[in-house]
């Protein structure tokens, strides 16, 4: 039930981004990282919680949502409320100890973003999810900032970039194969504006360009080993290719299921060669 409200997947990805991004600035995984990436994860936490609150009555429509907390029974809404408050006050303190205050404001903007402004926009726009990918570059950056970095080094906007790039194909993949879903919850889709072919294509590009932004990492001179710099090379050129299948003139949800698994993989395997990288190289 708690880790339902607290979206653990996203939250946890969140915590992995932070810590990835205070791994590239400083090379070492030390004491430091423990309170900004804990503390970015209670706001996260609590952000998730927030927009529990904020989307009930459209989760109660959603078969892959009718199951939370606040749809289902199993909290009330005074207790989301009076969790929300515990999350934000703790968070703070934490992030407050860590002693660096551009990291506690990044965190409150991740906050702010999702919940005031793209939550409230998904209700208006099919095309929230481009200002909506702005959240999933922050944590990054707030790592980086954690270890010493700057919020306008190169570092730090590369990373902020490739989360920001990876979230559009990603969601508009998720539309894809789960669009009777979002129909039901009367939220405006991509699908509204276009076909799915067409929209296939679209997400085709934005794939492209996310292979590309992981290539910008040995271009930005932080990857250490020229093997690296190929399996990110041959990663990015399998993910494209791979990608190939949304381009069909008939194509079947499968394709959007599996295509969604290897956009997702690419950044999991990236976060992962790279960080290796980092730290044995």
């Amino acid at each position: 039930m708690i880790l339902d409200l607290f979206k653990i997947r996203i939250t946890a990805l969140v915590s992995i981004t932070t810590a990835f991004g205070y791994l590239l600035q400083k090379g070492v995984i030390d004491s430091g990282i423990i309170l900004p990436v804990l503390g970015i994860f209670i706001l996260a936490c609590a952000s998730a919680a927030i927009n529990h609150l904020q989307e009930k009555d459209i989760d109660i429509l959603m078969k892959r949502t009718k199951s939370r907390p606040l749809p289902s029974g199993t909290m009330s809404v005074n207790e989301v409320i009076f969790t929300v408050i515990a999350l934000i006050i703790a968070g703070s303190l934490v992030l407050i100890i860590n002693g660096n205050i551009t990291v506690l404001l990044l965190g409150y903007t991740a906050l702010i973003w999702y919940n005031v402004i793209y939550t409230p926009l998904k209700r208006k726009s099919a095309f929230a999810v481009i200002p909506g990918s702005v959240i999933g570059s922050i944590p990054p950056v707030a790592g980086w900032v954690a270890a010493g970095g700057n919020i306008l080094d190169s570092g730090s906007l590369l990373l902020a970039f490739f989360f920001f790039i990876w979230q559009i194909p990603h969601f508009w993949l998720l539309i894809l194969f789960l669009n009777r879903d979002y129909m039901n919850s009367g939220l405006p889709t991509v699908l509204e504006k276009f076909s799915k072919n067409q929209l296939s294509r679209i997400t085709f590009t934005w794939i492209v360009a996310t292979a590309f932004s992981g290539i910008m990492f040995p271009v930005f001179g932080m990857i250490h080993n020229a093997i690296t710099s190929y399996i990110i090379l041959g990663a990015a050129l399998i993910l494209i290719i791979y990608s190939f299948a949304l381009l069909k003139n008939e194509i079947d949800t499968p394709v959007f299921r599996k295509t969604f698994i290897s956009v997702n993989f690419y950044i999991l395997l990236l976060v992962l060669i790279i960080s290796f990288d980092k730290l044995y190289t």
